[in-house]
């Protein structure tokens, strides 16, 4: 009786008719219950892990930012995935913490980069309760006048679903950010469910074309048509477009042909520590 009621309240949750008790779904297992604690401890040790994966310029093949990727290696149980361990935050308070905490580090290890000589921006993913939390902006700002940086070389990145979870709520804080000299951008494009109407509103400076439709572009038509007239919509909204899952050289020129702007992907560079980079 308990595992449907979890698995009634998770199909209520995520909006759909029936859902099928899974563990990974269960906050209340002996095992998330146990991640829980240690992610708390993780996150008020230090002992988290921040990878960093360049994006390029298409045009130019320069880099021009990286996107910070969170990792963690538990002291007993090795690499934890981040699909394990971040929706674990998400639907609990620890997701504002550990937020707070890749923002801080991301900012403080591209200051160094820039102190370097090195002009490249970050990106740091946000979850829909950070949007929906009233001290994001505030805890933005403060770190960005505690470390001196210019608020342009931060983006931040939030998906569509993120984003109609509560419309007026986000674009509140999407504009008080942009309010700041934030760039953002719209993360995994095309998988979620935003209306055009939202779309065209939203203070951002860029979309991001998600992996599934990038890494078979050249096999799948219908994925190159989905890139292709992304790529024309964002344009015409006077959008950047960035393409996630780039793994060859073929795709790479594809995107170029099609008039992408930026990329990511592992055959640009895998994410990799700070010392690699």
């Amino acid at each position: 009786m308990r595992c449907a009621d979890i698995a009634m309240y998770h199909a209520k949750t995520e909006m759909q008719g029936v859902s099928i008790y899974r563990p990974e779904i269960d906050m209340h297992s002996e095992k998330r219950l146990a991640l829980m604690s240690d992610l708390g401890r993780a996150i008020r040790e230090d002992q988290l892990l921040l990878h960093f994966q360049p994006k390029i310029d298409v045009e130019t093949g320069k880099t021009y930012g990286l996107e910070a990727l969170l990792r963690w290696h538990h002291p007993e149980l090795g690499f934890i995935p981040p699909d394990e361990f971040i929706p674990i935050a998400e639907n609990t308070n620890l997701i504002h913490p550990m937020t707070l905490w890749v923002l801080e580090k991301s900012i403080g290890v591209c200051k160094r980069w820039r102190e370097r000589g090195y002009e490249l921006s970050v990106a740091v993913n946000l979850s829909v309760r950070n949007l929906l939390d009233e001290k994001l902006v505030s805890q933005v700002e403060t770190l960005l006048r505690r470390f001196d940086f210019s608020p342009c070389m931060l983006e931040l990145e939030i998906t569509e679903s993120s984003i109609m979870a509560n419309p007026a709520r986000a674009m509140r804080s999407l504009e008080a950010l942009h309010g700041l000299g934030v760039a953002m951008a719209i993360d995994d494009f095309g998988t979620g469910y935003s209306s055009l109407a939202y779309l065209k509103r939203l203070p951002v400076s860029s979309l991001k074309i998600d992996s599934a439709f990038v890494t078979n572009l050249l096999l799948d038509k219908q994925d190159e048509i989905i890139v292709n007239s992304t790529i024309n919509l964002a344009h015409n909204l006077g959008l950047c477009v960035v393409a996630e899952g780039v793994e060859n050289e073929q795709v790479l020129a594809r995107l170029k042909f099609l008039g992408c702007d930026k990329a990511q992907g592992y055959y640009i560079a895998r994410p990799m520590s700070e010392e690699l980079l």
